[in-house]
C-alpha cells in the first residue's frame, strides 16, 4: 500500500473523526482550524501521491478502475477544500469526507496501478477532457451535498427543532447558494469537457460514435445535472426544489456508473 496514499486516507479519516464530534457535541461551527487543516493535509498527500504515480508510470492516474476512483476522490477533496473557504459550508466534512474515503479505500484494496489498455486519444486533450469531467462530478458531489445539508436543516426548521443538527449545519441560505453554484459549475465543465472529447472525435474518427456506451453515459449525466440547475430556476420553493434535484441526481449518477461498470468493457472511467 503506498505511502503517501495511505497517509492521505488517515488524514480524511481523522478530518471525518473531528467533524463528527463537533456534530455530537452541538456545536455551530466546525471543530476550530483543525479539521478543515487535516483535510487540506490529506488533499495535498494524495496530491503528491497521484503526482508520483505520474512520474513513476509516465501517464496520468486516469485510466483504469482504480486510479480513476483515487483521482475522483482528490478532486472532491479540492472541492471540499474550496467550499471551506466560503466560510459557514464546514458541514459539507460530513458528508463529502465519507465518500473521498470510500473512494480512496477502494482504489488501494484494488491496487492503484495503469491498466493494460492501449488508446489513441491521449496526450493534452485526453487530459483536458477527462480534467475536466472528473472537476464536473467532483462539482456535482459538492452540489448533492449541500442539498443533503439543505433538506436537513428545512425539516429541523419545519418541525421547530433546534437541536444539535440545527446549530451545527450552515444557514439554509448559505447551503442553496453553493448548492446551485456547485450545480451550475459542474454543468459548464462537463459541457466542456464533452465537447472537447467530441471534437477530438470528430476531427480526427470522422465519427462521433454516438451509439458507444461511453457517449450515451456522458450524455445522460449531462441531462442530469442540467436538470439540477433548471430545477432552481424560479417559482416558489425553488431552493427546496434545488437541494432535492441536486440530491436525487447525484445518486443517479453514481447508481449509473455502478452500472455502467458491471456491463461495460472495464475501460476508462469516462
Amino acid at each position: 500500500m503506498p505511502v503517501t496514499h495511505f497517509t492521505a486516507l488517515v488524514l480524511y479519516v481523522g478530518a471525518l473523526a473531528l467533524w463528527g464530534r463537533s456534530l455530537i457535541g452541538g456545536d455551530r461551527s466546525p471543530p476550530g482550524w483543525i479539521a478543515p487543516s487535516l483535510a487540506a493535509a490529506g488533499v495535498f498527500a494524495h496530491l503528491v501521491a497521484l503526482a508520483s504515480y505520474a512520474s513513476r508510470f509516465g501517464e496520468l492516474p486516469l485510466i483504469g478502475l482504480a486510479p480513476s476512483l483515487s483521482t475522483l476522490a482528490l478532486v472532491t477533496g479540492v472541492g471540499l477544500v474550496a467550499t471551506l473557504t466560503l466560510g459557514e459550508a464546514g458541514g459539507i466534512g460530513l458528508l463529502l469526507l465519507p465518500l473521498m474515503i470510500l473512494l480512496e479505500g477502494a482504489a488501494l484494496l484494488m491496487g492503484i496501478e495503469p491498466a493494460p489498455a492501449s488508446l489513441d486519444f491521449q496526450g493534452a486533450w485526453f487530459s483536458l477532457h477527462v480534467g475536466l469531467a472528473f472537476a464536473a462530478l467532483a462539482a456535482m458531489a459538492v452540489s448533492g451535498a449541500m442539498g443533503t445539508l439543505y433538506l436537513a436543516q428545512h425539516r429541523e426548521l419545519k418541525h421547530k427543532r433546534m437541536g444539535r443538527v440545527f446549530r451545527f449545519l450552515p444557514p439554509l441560505a448559505t447551503l442553496a447558494r453553493v448548492g446551485g453554484l456547485a450545480a451550475t459549475t459542474s454543468l459548464v465543465l462537463l459541457t466542456l469537457g464533452l465537447g472537447l472529447g467530441w471534437a477530438w472525435t470528430v476531427s480526427f474518427r470522422r465519427s462521433l460514435e454516438g451509439g458507444d456506451p461511453k457517449t450515451l453515459w456522458s450524455i445522460f449525466i449531462w441531462g442530469v445535472i442540467l436538470s439540477t440547475v433548471l430545477a432552481r430556476r424560479g417559482g416558489v420553493g425553488r431552493e427546496r426544489r434545488g437541494a432535492s434535484a441536486s440530491l436525487v441526481g447525484f445518486i443517479l449518477i453514481v447508481m449509473s456508473y455502478v452500472v455502467f461498470r458491471l456491463v461495460g468493457d472495464g475501460g476508462l472511467f469516462l
